[in-house]
């Protein structure tokens, strides 16, 4: 494997995981400033209040968008990571 191929598979790798990661972290970062708004305005201070909405809107968006993370992660290894691995 030639420096360039390693090279553009690993940045190529890295952008495939930036893209499915940012549904899910786009969605707890939102949630996470809502609620932490929240409990700056009414002084509530409880921590099942910050992590009960934000994990059901983090597993809420991960059911949501679970076919595309999956649709776009076998493309990569199928058509990528595959052939590589194979030598063709």
């Amino acid at each position: 494997m030639s420096e360039s191929l390693f090279y553009d598979t690993l940045r190529q790798g890295l952008w495939i995981a930036a893209i499915t990661a940012a549904p899910i972290l786009t969605v707890a970062l939102f949630a996470g400033l809502v609620i932490g708004l929240f409990q700056a305005l009414t002084s509530i201070q409880e921590m099942t209040l910050t992590f009960v909405p934000k994990l059901s809107a983090i597993l809420l968006v991960f059911w949501m968008t679970m076919g595309f993370m999956t649709e776009t992660l076998v493309s990569y290894f199928r058509d990528t990571l595959v052939p590589i691995i194979a030598g063709v």
